[in-house]
């Protein structure tokens, strides 16, 4: 039987989850139209589980290489051969899954990761990926997750710059490159810079200006919240009325991802346990009560938003001037606070004003800030 999730990648098979199609297709065009594009949302948004049902759309019509940043230790982003020997091997992780490369293609990568004496750059690793694109008989679609972890790193923004000039080839000269690149991750990779020439600092480019713009909405909408229910109602039949529930879920949450899979799970199992009855637990007390477990628990994604705010203090003041003063503030997202609130998941543009994303971070902000 399915149950809520809130740990890991969603798998529909296995989870209740909102029905992911739309966004998919929408995204699936921007692939289609050859686009290479930055998915930057706040953590635990549903970015990985996006990336993973994509994946799976994708796999009849093109090479998908979906890896994750993740799987490299901090010294693989030390030097750039250190980089290329990682890429590679997250590349030969991936040929277990994706049997369509070429065998030579598989050979000169699997030679790059098994080098010692000699060791190869960008300009190598790229020749061969350059290669297999020209070779394919289908169009590759680049998906790396969890790009954060490489944003500080010289050799990240020089991978960046080696992709954005064979975008470039590709649209003017026709030389073959990936049909999609995309990265995924909190940092908005869009507007990195990097050193034009090191000895003067005031030349620096994007090495991502080449991104097109990614607009769509990644939260759950009311309609998507109420048809995961209606699936939970009809294996359980504990009479809730759903669309009153996902009104409800709804209003707590903006549709953050998390909150919204967290208050179902909890009203499962932990309010569940306190009550003793389900039908009494899919209710407007069962919502309230869950959402006071989450107000107290010290889980993931309050760790992760307090570390950002003792971080950046700035912004914590900032957020505890809009809580505790009241203060209102015009939606600009070229001032540099407001970038980085709304990067991060705190704030959202309210018809041109910063308003707190949703009203459990309202409350937990407003908490912490009572206790400072």
């Amino acid at each position: 039987m399915k149950y809520f999730n809130t740990t890991t990648v969603c798998i529909p098979s296995k989870h209740y989850m909102v029905d992911l199609s739309d966004r998919i297709k929408e995204i699936k065009k921007l692939i289609d139209d050859g686009k290479y594009f930055t998915i930057n949302r706040a953590r635990q948004y549903g970015k990985t589980t996006t990336i993973n049902e994509l994946t799976n759309r994708l796999v009849d019509d093109y090479i998908v290489i979906n890896i994750s940043f993740e799987g490299i230790e901090e010294t693989g982003f030390s030097d750039v051969y250190s980089f290329v020997k990682e890429f590679c091997r997250l590349l030969i992780r991936e040929f277990r899954r994706e049997k369509r490369v070429p065998d030579n293609i598989k050979q000169k990568i699997d030679c790059i990761f098994r080098q010692n004496e000699v060791k190869s750059n960008l300009a190598d690793l790229f020749d061969v990926l350059l290669l297999w694109c020209e070779q394919s008989e289908q169009s590759i679609v680049l998906i790396i997750d969890e790009v954060d972890s490489a944003t500080n790193n010289q050799v990240f923004l020089d991978f960046l710059a080696q992709l954005r000039y064979n975008y470039i080839e590709r649209e003017t000269k026709g030389y073959p490159a990936f049909q999609s690149v995309i990265l995924a991750g909190v940092t908005d990779i869009k507007h990195l810079k990097s050193k034009i020439n090191s000895d003067d600092s005031k030349k620096e480019n994007s090495p991502w200006n080449i991104a097109a713009d990614f607009n769509i909405d990644l939260s759950l909408s009311e309609k998507g919240i109420k048809e995961m229910l209606d699936e939970y109602e009809a294996e359980h039949n504990v009479g809730m009325d759903t669309t009153y529930m996902a009104k409800l879920i709804r209003e707590y949450t903006n549709g953050y991802p998390f909150l919204v899979s967290r208050i179902c799970e909890l009203i499962d199992k932990e309010v569940y346990k306190k009550i003793g009855n389900l039908s009494a637990c899919w209710t407007r007390d069962g919502i309230d009560e869950a959402v006071k477990m989450i107000l107290a628990e010290d889980n993931t994604l309050f760790k992760s938003m307090t570390t950002k705010l003792n971080n950046l203090p700035k912004i914590k003041d900032a957020l505890r001037s809009i809580l505790m003063e009241g203060t209102k503030l015009s939606f600009n997202p070229d001032q540099n606070d407001i970038a980085l609130l709304k990067m991060y998941g705190f704030i959202r543009n309210d018809n041109n004003s910063v308003r707190i994303d949703n009203r459990i971070f309202e409350t937990r902000l407003y908490n912490l800030f009572l206790s400072d």
